[in-house]
């Protein structure tokens, strides 16, 4: 193995296709002379012996191997990330390995605080630079430390960033292959990224800087002053100076975000001979590499480093299919996280409950038509914005769960890698209230007529009964709901809620993994996984509570219309609406008719497999969910089968089993009522609701995403 591992110094043998681009830019850029922190590089090809003797490629096949790339959403490329990323983490290194490594450190790193960073063979190129895509890890100490990021970063090569990316290349990523880079970590006094050229302007280049580490810049938590440069004579053509509040330091867990105590936070970071020293360097880069630069650079003790340097990518992508921008914005350091839960739970809910409140005082019964058009029109408007909003804040906090799955993980390494979330189980949650208070109002004496509904749940039924009304007449609701309700209050008076893992234990394990000094931090990271883990189902519920007032226009709107919207395509088609309203010679369209799926006839799927997203076994009949009037249907004890399930189902969670959805992922709504009432839950099945019929004897395996047909017959 020593031979695969090569000095940075070694400028002949540290070449792109043994160390990747990376590797090779540092190392020929330490052959001229400029300082770049000392290391060596632990070539692909221990990478590459590392999965074969350990059978590790198998098992990362068959991860992927669920569901084919095109159809997995986001939330499942996080949960096969996380598998993987798990995989890794408990593999041993084979014994040549770790003494190659053991070696090398003690030759070229001797007790040194280390960076470990990623060198992907197909990293850094013109057309692809991977930026912001695999990780690296600063301020490692320790030879075990040390080899577990060795393994976080080979690891990254399968994280959800890279799948999207290598996608978006058509690169497969069973070809590829990554190498690791150990550096001296060097504590900067300021850091900050060079641009050869703008991306806006190619006349120009580009300087930014902040105090301390570069990853307080690079993971968004600070704002960086910014000088932009004549990129012919390096002159300064503008500037934007920034309040240096916060600076990133090391600290005992990686890196910590403190403030900075200094009389005058507004001096600038860099001074004019800085600037034409970075300036300088970066267009000396661009000479020796021959394309512009994006370069990453520190000073200490007045010295400037060079960190790593990689072409200025060329490749265009269309926003609006960039899976990868997206899939990038949903990754959050703990400090933006942090900032971004208090502005959701201080500002955006309350904002958004306030804004339910008045759509719902509205009485549309007594609006005119013209009235009516603009309050429609109105409440759509709302209804986008938080939709909006929904997508920009509140999707990318659940990265909170993830952030500290993937700390929980790091530290521990359990046998199961989604352990962490029995942490987080028992979270109070506005689904979960919303479903005991209508066990409550179920198990009251009185037929329906007679109960009193609490406030909230009337609203919440009467979007329901509303959902159902375009299809159903009065006395047909009353007939689908009283005896589900009669079923509910004996599910609600029989509940058992079954013991889960010793918490308690779960959580002094985690936060004894940290120092002392450290364990402040765990606590308040543990707090935000709970905050974040309970807002992922919570915004469902308060994002419907606007679509419930956009709904009840719609209804209004169809039931002005009368007989001319009869279809219920048609009466929840917006735009159909208003035209009809404002046009009474105008009728609706209907949609087309959708033909029945053959698919059935043709598969006689015996066993489905999807990702495991709540543990457990459960067996059951299958109670497959295709319209919202199927809900009422659901018998104790059968198995929910469903596309989704979305925040108006839920009461019927009770009632179930076991739960099969076509979407995947641990953090969709369906996945964590299934984990709070302890039901065996599979997710991302495709086609779930046309392989499994009603009626079909079924067995959910939410330990391994398993589902067993037994209807189908017996399994060969």
């Amino acid at each position: 193995m020593n031979e695969h591992i090569i000095p940075l110094s070694d400028f002949q043998h540290c070449v792109s296709s043994v160390c990747g681009a990376k590797s090779a830019a540092l190392a020929k850029i330490s052959s001229l002379g400029i300082p770049v922190p000392q290391g060596f590089c632990i070539g692909a090809e221990i990478y590459r012996h590392f999965l074969s003797t350990t059978n590790l490629s198998e098992k990362i096949l068959m991860e992927l191997g669920r569901k084919e790339y095109d159809d997995m959403r986001w939330e499942e490329m996080w949960d096969a990330a996380l598998r993987i990323r798990n995989l890794f983490l408990r593999t041993q290194l084979p014994a040549p390995i770790e003494d190659s490594i053991a070696t090398a450190l003690k030759e070229y790193c001797p007790n040194k605080t280390l960076a470990i960073r990623s060198s992907s063979l197909a990293e850094d190129s013109a057309q692809s630079s991977f930026a912001g895509i695999h990780e690296s890890f600063i301020n490692i100490k320790g030879e075990d430390e040390i080899l577990k990021h060795t393994k976080l970063v080979w690891a990254s090569l399968w994280s959800d960033a890279a799948f999207a990316y290598r996608k978006e290349l058509n690169l497969d990523i069973k070809d590829s292959a990554m190498s690791v880079i150990v550096q001296e970590m060097i504590c900067g006094e300021k850091s900050g990224v060079a641009f050869g050229v703008n991306p806006q302007d190619a006349q120009q280049s580009v300087i930014e800087c902040v105090y301390g580490l570069n990853k307080g810049l690079v993971d968004g938590d600070i704002e960086p002053d910014q000088w932009i440069l004549d990129r012919q004579n390096g002159s300064i053509v503008n500037s934007r100076i920034v309040e240096h509040a916060h600076y990133v330091v090391p600290s005992e867990n990686g890196v910590s975000l403190i403030p900075r105590n200094h009389k005058d936070l507004s001096t600038p970071t860099l001074n004019t001979k800085e600037i034409k020293e970075v300036f300088d360097t970066v267009k000396q880069l661009e000479n020796i590499f021959g394309t512009p630069q994006d370069m990453e650079w520190t000073f200490y003790k007045e010295k400037l480093y060079v960190l790593q340097s990689r072409p200025i990518t060329t490749k265009e992508s269309d926003s609006k299919n960039d899976r990868r921008s997206f899939d990038l914005s949903l990754r959050r350091s703990f400090e933006n996280l942090k900032e971004l839960g208090s502005r959701i739970e201080n500002d955006l809910i309350p904002s958004m409950i306030a804004q339910a409140n008045e759509l719902q005082e509205k009485k549309l019964e007594t609006c005119s038509n013209e009235e009516l058009t603009v309050e429609l029109e109105y409440r759509k408007g709302v209804f986008d914005k938080w939709k909006n909003i929904y997508w920009d804040d509140f999707i990318p906090f659940a990265h909170g769960v993830r952030l500290f799955g993937e700390i929980y993980n790091n530290r521990l390494a359990p046998d199961d890698p989604y352990e962490f979330l029995d942490l987080l189980i028992g979270t109070r949650m506005k689904s979960m209230e919303r479903n005991d208070l209508l066990g409550r109002f179920a198990t009251t004496p009185g037929t329906l007529e007679e109960k009193s509904l609490p406030h909230d749940l009337d609203s919440y039924l009467s979007n329901v009964g509303a959902m159902l009304s375009h299809n159903h007449t009065p006395a047909e609701i009353n007939g689908l709901v009283t005896p589900f309700l009669g079923r509910l209050s004996h599910a609600a008076a029989n509940k058992e809620i079954k013991p889960g893992k010793d918490t308690e234990h779960l959580q002094a394990q985690f936060i004894a993994s940290f120092s002392e000094a450290e364990q402040p931090f765990a606590r308040d990271l543990l707090n935000l996984a709970k905050k974040s883990y309970q807002l992922r189902d919570d915004d469902n519920i308060y994002l419907g509570r606007i679509e419930e007032q956009f709904n009840r226009a719609l209804l209004e709107s169809s039931s002005r219309l009368g007989s001319k919207c009869e279809s219920n395509d048609a009466c929840n088609n917006y735009e159909e609406l208003i035209r009809a309203i404002k046009d009474p010679d105008y009728v609706p369209h209907r949609a087309p008719s959708k033909k029945e799926s053959t698919t059935v006839a043709e598969i006689n799927a015996r066993q489905l497999r999807g990702q495991p997203a709540s543990k457990g076994i459960g067996r059951g009949k299958a109670r497959v969910i295709k319209k919202i009037a199927d809900l009422f249907s659901v018998q104790k004890g059968e198995i929910l089968v469903c596309d989704a399930i979305d925040p108006a189902m839920t009461f019927v969670v009770p009632l179930v089993t076991a739960i099969i959805e076509r979407r995947g992922g641990m953090l969709i709504h369906g996945a964590i009522i299934a984990r709070e009432y302890g039901l065996p839950c599979v997710t991302g099945i495709p086609q779930a609701t046309e392989f499994i019929q009603t009626g079909d004897d079924i067995t959910v395996d939410g330990y391994f995403g398993l589902v067993i047909n037994h209807t189908k017959g017996a399994l060969p």
